[in-house]
């Protein structure tokens, strides 16, 4: 059972925690193992309220050539060739995956993790109830084809791609598999700038892919209003991930544009309130208008003194606060009736005072 999918078939929002390798770099810092730090970054996303943690599972060998240049800030990672990077951070293989996602399940937070190579998509499927493609694999059909074999939900995020390219990766996925497909907006860009997150691109995606989920992985630096993922969320991404650290001033890979646990529980917090203001969307009149209803709104009202027997018109008439009486819509069938009693000026009408005849 997935507790990503099932929210998002619910309409809920979900929070996932890109721990990514970051791991590594918390274990050289306070000076444990890899798989120590790890497990605490789980421990810590599920207690900042995170739905989902999401581990990064290569081998710098068949992820990168000797010869690829870096694409991201190296003034936060000074490393320049990604396969050079990517060998610092390759060492767990399926048995270090496999205890990592037992860690999850124990905590109640659920597992899963982007595979770059098929060895791994093989044997993660075990691990997880969904699979996401990165946005440097959206033009790698074969490999896509492979994981949507899985026949599972697919998360697919759209970085750096043109809408020939996504719907080509889409058609892909849909030649084998049925299952949901969550479109995850996101700017290739370490740490993305805020005039280029392009959030509006959420909408363009929503329009062109009425059938599908659309979400947003961000790789923007973290705010104390959370105002980038707020956005993003109320103009229709369900699903967010973000980069997760537990030190944001850490050097290297994705610390400096991550969110860490305080930051998480802001994005929460921020949501629940979005979610309190945005309301049910109903269109009625709710229970707690029902005073100002009446109080606000007009009644019939007489402008004049008017003596039993008289015959009522429009001349005699007005129309006053509160809406406790005749409403003025119902004025044209007052015209040409009798009062029944004496009606003093400055009288909220009521049907007792009128003929009905």
């Amino acid at each position: 059972m997935s507790m990503i999918m099932d929210r998002l078939r619910e309409g809920k929002f979900v929070l996932i925690a890109e721990i990514g390798v970051n791991y590594y770099d918390i274990a050289k810092k306070e000076g444990i193992t890899p798989m120590e730090a790890a497990k605490e970054m789980i421990k810590a996303a599920k207690e900042a309220g995170i739905h989902a943690v999401k581990f990064q599972t290569y081998k710098a060998g068949t992820l990168a050539a000797k010869a690829s240049p870096s694409y991201w800030d190296t003034t936060e990672e000074p490393t320049t060739s990604q396969y050079e990077l990517f060998q610092k951070f390759d060492s767990f293989g399926e048995e270090e995956y496999r205890e990592l996602y037992e860690y999850a399940n124990d905590c109640g937070i659920e597992f899963f993790s982007t595979a770059f190579d098929f060895a791994s998509a093989d044997y993660l499927d075990d691990l997880m109830e969904v699979y996401k493609i990165s946005s440097s694999d959206l033009s790698n059909l074969p490999f896509i084809k492979y994981q949507a074999l899985k026949n599972k939900p697919i998360l697919l995020s759209v970085g750096a791609s043109n809408l020939d390219e996504i719907e080509e990766a889409i058609d892909t996925i849909r030649s084998v598999n049925e299952k949901e497909i969550v479109l995850m907006h996101c700017v290739l860009e370490y740490p993305t700038p805020f005039e280029d997150a392009n959030l509006l691109k959420i909408l363009s995606l929503k329009r062109q892919f009425p059938e599908l989920i659309i979400g947003y992985s961000d790789h923007t630096r973290p705010t104390e209003d959370c105002d980038v993922i707020k956005t993003a969320y109320n103009l229709g991404a369900l699903c967010v991930e973000k980069h997760f650290t537990l030190d944001k001033t850490l050097k290297g890979n994705d610390h400096y544009h991550a969110m860490d646990p305080e930051d998480a529980k802001r994005i929460l917090k921020a949501i629940e309130k979005m979610d309190m203001l945005r309301g049910s969307g109903e269109i009625r009149c709710l229970d707690t208008e029902m005073s100002a209803r009446q109080n606000a709104r007009r009644s019939i009202v007489s402008a004049v003194d008017i003596a039993k027997g008289t015959v009522i018109t429009e001349e005699m008439l007005t129309y006053k606060r509160p809406g406790s009486g005749i409403a003025p819509s119902r004025m044209p069938e007052l015209i040409g009736k009798v009062a029944l009693t004496d009606i003093p000026e400055d009288t909220i009408l009521q049907e007792q005072m009128i003929s009905n005849e």
